[in-house]
This record gives structure tokens, sequence and C-alpha cells, in this order.
């Protein structure tokens, strides 16, 4: 028996984080804080529902009274301009433009209740790392990330399996942002995808797919194959450079190491010293650059998709899954700086847009994905997230042609499919304006909560931050057990 500050407990049933907490702060056992710290990052994490995440983001903030919290019966300067249809949910009322997603609404649960006090678009740090936005300078357009940002959930999965113990090391890129890193497209580099605090070398590994021109939109259009070539440069070898000449190169670097042991603990030096393990594994990995390879799938697959910029990211996402990814984020981006009819940030000329381009792509992609995982079997082992930022606003601007809804972070829906979820369920109610939760309301830490529980990594595990300190994962919220079975 270990008594720990009057508490006896069993040595064989290993020691509580809290009864390590309180001998590390009491000085007994000799640990000290980063020993703890370490002692809690290497807790193997429970098995989980899911193996993996699929992060589908709809970027500038879906509105909800245009997809999935309408609201018929509201005054015409609340509903907008579309009709509902009937879905296979009793009470969801889906948009007369997502047909086949209402078809498929006994495949996924409708949370419609997500808030938050970020009325803007900052609210990606809030629905990437479950966190409010810490101070910083974040330039002119006041969005860009910096190391002061909470890491993304893709990050921290991505730093919790490489300290678990027991975990076989995992040749394949963790954490993957497609088809570009958010904002890139039109010159932004925005906060809440990255490592932030906790260190670079656990940014996700992006994709950078090009547009033809500065004005062009490839998600509003179909693309070619040259387009859609989401294969990594450099992962093909030279004819002279053989697995065994690097397995050479790596050992050589590996004794100079060796004789660095001295800077081990700075950071900068073990950022660099993980960037390259991964940089080896991409090309020492056949896998991976097969995986990035689009043309191996069938035509007819790839046509189901949509041969847009979306539907060819989903697919993509889809085989990264596949081949061994743990976080996934596909994102719907802005593609043209300042131009908000390219997203789903729509301000302006809402009806027409939407109409034509945004709720089409997405009735067309996100079902063929639904479907061709679940055909795969892996529904099954991955949790399937859809959400945006924010929501709009519930009144609807008659602005002539130039129609739309503002920024509105008090109440929007997200989506949750796969890995046990309680597919054809309701989750939340809003009032009559779909504009305030009036039962049930969800918080961003509350979504982190529920997919980090869904991987089996419990919210309340402390990790270090750039300070050293120990923070929780998640520092409010609790998991939504109620949309899974």
């Amino acid at each position: 028996m270990l008594s720990v500050l009057g508490n006896s407990t069993r040595t064989c049933d290993g020691v509580g984080r809290r009864e390590l907490l309180q001998a590390g702060s009491a000085g007994l056992l000799g640990m000290s804080l980063p020993k703890i710290l370490a002692a809690e990052a290497l807790q193997t994490p429970q098995p989980g529902r899911a193996k993996s995440v699929l992060f589908v983001f709809l970027y500038g903030g879906p509105s909800q009274l245009e997809t999935f919290d309408m609201k018929p019966d509201a005054p015409s300067s609340i509903r907008g301009p579309f009709k509902p249809i009937a879905s296979r949910t009793p009470g969801l009322r889906i948009c007369e433009y997502l047909p086949r997603l209402a078809e498929r609404s006994d495949k996924y649960a409708v949370v419609r209740t997500v808030n938050h006090p970020q009325n803007d678009h900052n609210g990606t740090h809030f629905i990437q790392t479950g966190h409010a936005i810490p101070p910083a300078d974040r330039g002119s357009a006041n969005v860009a990330a910096t190391d002061k940002d909470w890491p993304a959930f893709g990050s921290v999965i991505s730093y919790l399996d490489a300290h678990a113990e027991g975990r076989p090391a995992n040749a394949f890129p963790p954490y993957v942002y497609l088809p570009r890193l958010l904002g890139h497209f039109a010159g932004y580099d925005i906060n809440g995808q990255y490592a932030g605090w906790l260190g670079k070398a656990w940014d996700p590994m992006a994709t950078a797919i090009r547009k033809r021109y500065a004005t062009d939109n490839p998600y509003f259009r179909d693309c070619t194959d040259d387009e859609l070539d989401f294969r990594l440069s450099g992962l093909d070898l030279w004819p002279d450079v053989t697995i065994d000449r690097l397995n050479r190169r790596q050992s050589l670097l590996t004794q100079f190491d060796a004789q660095r042991r001295r800077l081990e603990q700075s950071p900068r030096v073990t950022n660099f010293g993980t960037r390259r393990e991964r940089a080896m594994n991409l090309l020492t990995s056949g896998n991976v650059a097969q995986a990035f390879d689009l043309r191996r799938e069938p035509s007819a697959l790839r046509d189901r998709y949509g041969r847009n910029l979306f539907g060819q990211s989903l697919l993509m996402g889809r085989r990264l899954i596949e081949a061994g990814s743990r976080f996934v984020t596909v994102a719907w981006d802005m593609a043209v700086r300042g131009d908000d009819t390219t997203s789903w940030d729509s301000h302006r000329d809402l009806t027409r847009v939407m109409k034509d381009h945004l709720l089409p792509g997405l009735d067309l992609g996100l079902p063929t994905l639904l479907d061709d995982m679940q055909e795969s079997g892996l529904l099954d082992e991955t949790l399937v997230f859809v959400a945006g930022e924010m929501g709009r606003t519930p009144r609807f601007q008659n602005r002539g042609s130039q129609d739309g809804r503002d920024h509105w972070s008090h109440c929007f829906p997200c989506l949750f499919a796969g890995a046990g979820t309680q597919a054809g369920t309701l989750y939340g109610q809003s009032d009559g304006h779909a504009a305030y939760p009036v039962a049930d309301p969800v918080s961003p830490g509350d979504l982190a909560a529920t997919i980090y529980s869904a991987l089996g990594i419990a919210p309340d595990l402390r990790i270090p931050n750039g300070l050293g300190q120990p923070v929780q994962l998640v520092e409010s919220g609790r998991p939504l057990a109620a949309i899974f079975a």
C-alpha cells in the first residue's frame, strides 16, 4: 500500500493523476513538475469509439436558417428565401437544396445549439481548439495565427500519440490539412489550425493545391486532374538514392545528435528533431506517396464526390484516414481575398450563391463521403465532424441583389457521424428565430470534450503549455454523451 497525503492506494493499481500531482507538489517521490507532466503525457489513451477524426470545416459560417435549423413559420424577414423538406429524422427540417442529405439524415446527428461569444471569424480558434482566442498581435486583418494560441485538436492528438507509452510509431502524417492551410488561398494565415504554444513540431502537414488565377474559385467548378494533384513534392526518391542509403544518412545524423545531447532540452532542437523524423518517415514510406495520389481512385467514385475542389478534398481526406492519419481537416475555404461570395461568409448575394454553389456542392460531396465510408466500414471507426466557426444573423438582410446575413455566433448547428454516433438524432433546441438556444446549449468546450472522449482521450488530461505549466485539454466542457449509442 502507498499512502499519499493520507489516502491509501494499492501500488499495483497505479497512482492516479490527482495523487501523482499531490505527491509531486509535496516533494514526495523525488518528482519535479516536468516529470509529473511527462508522466501524464505518457499515459496511453484508453480505447475509444473512434480511431480517427475527419473534420469538415465550412469556413465563413453557414447559415442555420438555410441548412439544418429552418424556421418556416417565422416572419419572412427571418426565415429567408428557401423552403424546408422532410428528412428521415423526426423534427428535422432541412433546406430544399440539400435533398441528398435529407435522405441520409439517419446517418448523422444534428446539434443545433452550438454557441460562443466570438462573433467574428476568430471563432476559427474556438471551433478547432475548444478554447477562446488569447490576446495577441494578429496583423492588419486581425486573424493571423501566433505562438500564443492554443493547439488545434490534431496537434494535441499528434503530440499525445508521440508520447504515449506502448503506442507504435506511425510513419503516416498524423494531422493533415486539405486542400491548403486555412486562409492561404486568399492570402491569410488564420488562427486555430496550428500547434500554437505546443511547438511547430506538431503543426499540420498540408497539401498546396493552387488556383489557376487570382480570381479563380475551384470550389465552384469542376477541376482537371492536374489542378487536383494532392501529391506532396519531394516524395519520389532520386534514382541513386536508395532506402539503404537514406538509412545510412539517418544513422550518421543520429551519431551527430549523440554529441549534442546537452541541447536536447531546447524546444527548437526538440522541434527540429521531431520534424526531421517525420520527413524521414515520409521519404521512406511508399504508402504515404500512394495515399496522396488521387488518381488511384476509380473514376466513377470521383464523379460521385464531384470533381470540384471540395468533393475531391473529401475523397482525399477519406484516403488519408484509411492510410493512417489520426486527424484530417477538409476546409471549404474562402478562395478569393475580400470576396465573401466565394465561401460560407454570406453577407451578400446569399440566395444566388447558396442556391447555385454552396448547398449543391455540400449536398453532393458530404453524402457521398458518408456512403463511401459506410460501405468500406471506415465510418465505424472514424468520427466525422462538420461545422463552421459560427452561424448567420436571424434577420435576413434584403439588400436587393445583395441579400444576405451577417455574423452570428450565438446559435448555430454542427453534425456528427460515425464512431458510434446515435445517427438520426437531434440535440438541442433553438428559439423560434434560430437565434438563441432554449434547451441544451453546446459550447466549443463541449465539442472538444466530445472529440477527445471519442478518441479515448480524457478531456481533463494535462499537457505542458508554453511556460511548462500543466493545463487541461478542456477547461470547461463535457462530452455530448446523448448523441452516442
